[in-house]
C-alpha cells in the first residue's frame, strides 16, 4: 500500500489524506480479491521503519490502523473475512493491539478470504524474532538443534498457517519488496504497478493477476531442453559417434 504520501503532495493535501483515501482502496482490492476466490491476501500497514517518520504522522497511522479496524470490522465479518495480524508488540498502541485482537477473535471462524494485516511488522525482525525464540527452545531442551530445518523454522514466524506468497504486487512504481514478508516471498512473483495506492482499486489486482498468470514457476526447477531432430538416416547412436568424432579432432 504505498504512494499515499505522494498523493497527497501532488494535489497540495496533507500526507493524512492520502492515508485516507487509501483505506477505500484497500477494501475494494479486498473484495476484487474475494471475487477472484484468492483465499490470502496481506496487506503492509505499518512497518517497523515507519516509526522515523514526524511523530504527528505516527500518531496520525497509529490512530488511523486503530479506528479503520474498529470502523471495518463488521464489515469484514460479513464478508466472511478472516483477520489475522502479523508484528510486534513493543511500541504498537495497546489501543491497536486491542482492536486488532478483537477481529481476530471475531472473525476467527470465516474462511472466505484471510486478510493479513502486518502492522509494526517487517520482515528482518520477523525472522530475528523467529530465531530468538527458536534458540530459546533449543536452550530450554524443548527443541533439538538436530531437529530444525525450514518447516521447523517457519513455524516460529508471525502467522505459521498463512502460507508462501505466490504473487507480491507493489504499487508506486517503486521496484523493491521494502522488508515485507521476506521469508514468506522466497518465490513470490513480484509485480510492480506504477499506480499511486490512492488511485488503486480491484482492476489493477486484476490486472497483476493477468501478469501473474503468464509467467513460467519453475521453483528453481527446469525442464531438459529438446534435442534438435535427428537428420534422416542417422539414429542417436549416430549422433553420439559424431560427437565423439567432433571432440577428437
Amino acid at each position: 500500500m504505498d504512494g499515499n504520501g505522494r498523493w497527497a503532495k501532488q494535489r497540495g493535501l496533507p500526507r493524512t489524506e492520502g492515508h485516507k483515501r487509501g483505506e477505500y482502496s484497500l477494501f475494494d482490492v479486498i473484495m476484487g480479491a474475494i471475487e477472484l476466490g484468492i483465499p490470502y491476501l496481506s496487506a503492509y500497514a505499518f512497518s517497523t521503519e515507519n516509526w522515523r517518520r514526524s511523530p504527528d504522522e505516527v500518531r496520525f497511522l497509529m490512530g488511523f490502523n486503530r479506528d479503520v479496524i474498529r470502523r471495518r470490522r463488521d464489515q469484514l465479518h460479513e464478508m466472511g473475512v478472516r483477520v489475522r495480524w502479523a508484528g510486534r508488540r513493543p511500541r504498537l498502541w495497546r489501543s491497536v493491539i486491542a482492536e486488532l485482537e478483537d477481529a481476530e477473535r471475531l472473525t476467527a471462524g470465516n474462511s472466505v478470504l484471510t486478510l493479513q494485516f502486518c502492522v509494526n511488522y517487517g520482515g528482518r525482525a520477523e525472522i530475528v524474532d523467529a530465531a530468538a525464540a527458536l534458540a530459546a527452545d533449543v536452550a530450554a531442551g524443548r527443541l533439538r538443534a538436530d531437529k530444525i530445518d525450514e518447516k521447523v523454522f517457519a513455524r516460529y514466524l508471525d502467522e505459521p498457517t498463512v502460507p508462501d506468497v505466490d504473487l507480491f504486487v507493489r504499487s508506486s512504481g517503486e521496484q523493491r519488496i521494502s522488508n515485507f514478508l521476506l521469508w514468506q516471498s522466497a518465490y513470490a512473483e513480484l509485480v510492480f504497478l506504477d499506480t499511486l495506492f490512492p488511485d488503486f482499486d480491484r482492476r489493477h489486482l486484476w490486472h497483476a493477476c493477468e501478469i501473474y498468470a503468464s509467467r513460467d514457476r519453475r521453483y528453481g526447477g527446469a525442464e531438459p531442453n529438446p534435442l534438435p531432430a535427428l537428420p534422416a538416416g542417422l539414429d542417436r547412436g549416430d549422433r553420439e559417434d559424431a560427437g565423439d568424432r567432433s571432440y577428437a579432432q
